[in-house]
């Protein structure tokens, strides 16, 4: 008979393992919370124009990356390949904005694109992302990059740097398209990549490969052709970032892969992770909104990744969570006692208690086997005799000390020794 394997580039997480995923998503999540972001669940697929429009058709997302199908009604939809455009469109549609300035929302989830799948290059990747919709202030950059910096130092990493940049404004970026235009003019470029260059010169900076980035050793940088504005708006930027006590390295060569980056643009990188080193990035995109049929309002936010920080933790030999299923394990032993247990473990479940219970009439060694494997702390061991005299046995599974406490009594027992670890 035929077996099945997860489709190739999917990471999967499964217990124990699969509660580290959990803990750096649930982190990542609360540092975004605790500023204020609500909630938005977003469409796993939307509509492909949407994302040709607003990540921009010379991106490598776009033009390379995107799961890309017709539908049953011959629509042409588009697995989510990021999350910006899609929030976007959602403040749109729901007329957000009219609620007050700033938008402030954050997503999880999944996101799809076509990759050659290695180690942290995956073909559905998992982020946690923030966008802050509405308001263009120097402080709320330095918020949301505050706030990325704040979700990695709660997981426990320190060996990860933020390079940012500016990207300019409608002011600069023309004249400054014109001259890397005339600087790449001259240089020995593939077809490809001229015809890159023609509809978005930017493009071309983002370059990886090592003999196309030698030729743009001399390129003119942005940062040196920035209007007024935007120049005050950056060393504003650095300046919150300073009084917030966020590290920067400014790369004036940052050149993030999405078209819809002006000003603010930023990177955080993790050297332990080889080739594939960023862990999270965002910037500005002051024009998305009225691009994709909204009012002109300005934007800003990032994208982590939730398994490329995962392997960063590993890569530092941190392990900030328990791998433990439960707090509580129940070992019946007989009918009476399992059903006595299955009201016991609903009552702590009730008080906040994570508790299991060995099934399937096992004995008291293979239900003690259980009871390791689950990460449990405590064990209950109930038995005809211990019913008889009202009691059961409370077992600490790190020191091996058992005692009798009255059943009466055991679920507050219990709620205070859990209570005490936390």
């Amino acid at each position: 008979m035929q077996t099945f394997a997860a489709p190739k580039g999917v990471p999967e997480y499964t217990p124990p393992s699969s509660a580290g995923f959990e803990h750096v998503r649930n982190t990542l999540v609360a540092a975004a919370e605790r500023a204020g972001y609500g909630l938005i669940e977003l469409p796993v697929f939307e509509d492909t124009g949407l994302y040709a429009r607003g990540v921009g058709e010379s991106t490598d997302v776009v033009s390379k990356e995107m799961y890309t199908f017709a539908d049953r009604g011959d629509r042409s939809v588009t697995l989510r390949p990021e999350g910006t455009a899609g929030v976007v469109r959602a403040v749109i549609e729901h007329g957000l904005d009219r609620a007050g300035l700033p938008v402030k929302l954050r997503y999880a989830g999944p996101f799809f694109r076509y990759e050659r799948p290695q180690a942290g290059r995956y073909r559905q990747l998992q982020q946690v992302g923030v966008e802050a919709i509405g308001v263009d202030d120097p402080a709320l950059d330095a918020e949301v990059i505050a706030v990325a910096d704040e979700g990695f130092r709660a997981l426990g990493l320190t060996a990860y740097r933020l390079e940012l940049t500016s990207l300019g404004d409608d002011d600069c970026r023309p004249a400054y398209r014109a001259a890397l235009q005339e600087y790449l003019a001259d240089l020995p470029l593939d077809d490809a990549t001229r015809e890159r260059a023609r509809i978005n010169p930017l493009r071309v900076l983002d370059d990886k490969r090592p003999e196309v980035r030698a030729l743009l050793a001399d390129a003119p940088l942005l940062v040196d052709h920035l209007s007024g504005p935007a120049a005050e708006h950056h060393a504003a930027v650095l300046a919150h970032l300073d009084d917030l006590g966020v590290a920067y390295v400014q790369n004036p060569r940052m050149v993030r892969g999405l078209d819809y980056y002006t000003k603010t643009t930023f990177e955080f990188v993790h050297d332990g992770l080889g080739a594939q080193s960023g862990i999270g990035g965002g910037g500005r995109y002051d024009g998305l909104m009225a691009l994709l049929g909204g009012p002109p309002l300005t934007g800003v936010g990032y994208g982590i990744g939730v398994d490329r920080t995962l392997l960063a933790c590993r890569a530092e030999g941190l392990a900030p969570w328990s791998e433990a299923r439960c707090e509580v394990f129940g070992v019946p032993l007989g009918d009476a006692a399992r059903s006595r247990l299955v009201v016991l473990a609903g009552a702590l479940r009730r008080a906040g208690v994570r508790v299991d219970l060995a099934y399937g009439g096992r004995g008291l060694k293979g239900a003690m086997k259980a009871a390791d494997r689950s990460g449990a702390r405590y064990a209950l061991v109930l038995g005809e005799r211990d019913l008889a005299e009202g009691t059961v046995g409370v077992k600490d599974l790190v020191s091996g000390e058992q005692r009798a406490v009255p059943l009466d009594d055991v679920v507050d027992e219990l709620v205070g020794l859990v209570g005490a670890l936390a």
